[in-house]
């Protein structure tokens, strides 16, 4: 099972462990390959470096700017952290201005093809030479993975920014392993089969492509009867493969699922909701059991709890049974946050940092959104996570159909209000969901060229479009003095995966 590039290197993939883990306890023999990772060490020790000063200068401090990413005190070293994120992308990115590909620490752009086209995912597969990877498939990956002479090769695809890649390594693969199956999944994969938008012409590289979570299905593929999906999650991830890695992060980051899909779901314009992805919680006795015996096992120096949203009786079986290390995650505002002591309880069980979808600071937007939330309510529970010394990593949506300048203004006005209790911020643009019921009432048009695309453009009923959205930001939001520090402290690159040791620091 391969995790291809390119994603962030913070921390091991999650998916691929949690097949490993189904697999091995019911005897099939598997390998996990973190390429995305590898892939990234490979390319740095085989740079082209530029003659400009700042490739030169770059290139003498890599092995600096990869022990300062690695360094257990990273928040305290804000300056040299900015610095050395900034030299490894230039160095990453300096490789492509010939090419037209470049491909840095959490990005893939192409000039010419689109993960958005499957003629382009086909190009891929049928040109892997054209690859920043392919060096690195050819030299290292692909005689490790001829070497295991494996019957079925697992490709994860999660985000876009894996796609071209990807068929690269799948092109190469047929060519030079042509009896072994190729299956892929993964994030992207089950969200091009629920969205109606299946690749084309891919047949001729790929045998399947599965839907949601994999477990069962491989162990029927690999004739090991029928297991029902419910069954195969009860069974603990396996990290073995990757825990020792060299990822950059001060130390191993254990990423945890406790249930797949969102348990609110009644958001307008949610992908989740469109999708229609049902919810499917592991009993919350048994995530935190096997939470608890990871840390023991893996004794990592952070947990990111990747659950679309912590459902309320999880963060109270956590609070009760703290996990053994700090950890962070996402959480719907309203209870048990608004609940002052349940937050100090959070505190107290190892919680530094979580991640709320505030979207807006209009009431009538986040009505007309069907958030659930009211705005004292998400008052409260800012303060309460202060109070608790639990970091908030608040997001905010712009140009939703729902909102117009004066809700943004309003928006500005709540940041500016509770800048002492909001920690870090995501700040994105609208896109709208092609496939979300939602957009019916909506002129509908072509945004991302091409018959992958998810989201597209559409006449803003209010007429905040986009163009006025950007320069509300770039020139209002932005530059607020109590933003601008908010903004400042935002890890680059590794953004929310990092923050948490940065507000610890600042703690």
């Amino acid at each position: 099972m391969i995790h291809p590039p390119v994603v962030k290197p913070g921390e091991p993939p999650a998916g691929v462990a949690r097949l490993a883990g189904v697999l091995r306890a019911d005897g099939v023999g598997c390998a996990v390959i973190d390429a995305n990772l590898e892939g990234l060490y490979f390319r740095l020790g085989h740079l082209r470096v530029g003659d400009d000063t700042w490739s030169r200068r770059a290139q003498r401090h890599l092995d600096d700017h990869l022990t300062v990413l690695r360094s257990a005190d990273i928040g305290r070293q804000a300056d040299r952290y900015r610095r050395a994120v900034a030299d490894l992308g230039h160095l990453l990115d300096s490789e492509g201005r010939v090419s037209d590909v470049r491909a840095g620490l959490a990005d893939y752009r192409d000039a010419r093809w689109s993960p958005l086209r499957s003629r382009d995912l086909r190009r891929a597969a049928r040109n892997p030479e054209r690859n920043p990877y392919f060096a690195y498939y050819e030299a290292q990956l692909l005689p490790r993975v001829a070497d295991l002479q494996p019957a079925v090769v697992g490709i994860s695809i999660n985000f876009l920014s894996q796609a071209l890649c990807a068929f690269a390594l799948i092109g190469l693969l047929r060519r030079r392993l042509g009896a072994a199956r190729i299956v892929i999944g993964g994030g992207l994969v089950t969200s091009w089969l629920r969205g109606g938008r299946v690749p084309s012409g891919v047949d001729e590289w790929v045998e399947q492509m599965v839907e949601g979570p994999g477990e069962a299905h491989l162990l029927q593929s690999m004739g090991h009867g029928d297991r029902m999906l419910r069954e195969c999650g009860r069974r603990l991830p396996d990290y073995n493969d990757l825990a020792a890695q060299p990822y950059l992060s001060p130390g191993f980051i254990l990423p945890f699922s406790a249930g797949d899909g969102c348990w609110w779901r009644r958001c307008a314009f949610c992908p989740e909701r469109a999708e229609q992805r049902p919810f499917r919680p592991l009993p919350h006795s048994l995530a935190v059991g096997q939470l608890r015996h990871l840390t023991a096992v893996t004794r990592p120096v952070l947990i990111h709890l990747l659950d679309n949203a912590l459902s309320p009786a999880l963060l109270k079986a956590l609070a009760a049974h703290p996990p053994g290390a700090p950890w962070y995650g996402f959480a719907r505002i309203g209870h048990p946050l608004d609940d002052p002591e349940a937050c100090r309880r959070l505190a107290a069980a190892g919680c530094v940092m979580l991640k709320l979808g505030l979207e807006s600071g209009d009431q009538g937007v986040l009505d007309r959104l069907q958030k659930g939330v009211a705005l004292p309510t998400a008052v409260r529970v800012l303060d309460n996570l202060r109070r608790a010394g639990i970091a908030t990593y608040v997001y905010l949506l712009f140009g939703t159909p729902a909102e117009d300048e004066a809700a943004a203004l309003r928006t500005l006005d709540f940041v500016a209000a509770h800048a002492t209790a909001i920690s870090f911020l995501n700040l994105a643009i609208f896109n709208l969901p092609l496939a979300s019921p939602d957009a019916a009432d909506l002129t509908v048009s072509d945004f991302y060229p091409g018959d992958l695309a998810f989201y597209g453009d559409f006449v803003h009923p209010r007429g905040w479009d986009r163009a006025k959205v950007r320069r509300f930001l770039d020139r209002r939001f932005k530059r607020h003095p109590a933003v601008q520090p908010i903004l400042r402290r935002d890890p680059p690159i590794f953004t929310s995966n990092h923050a948490p040791f940065f507000a610890a620091a600042s703690g």
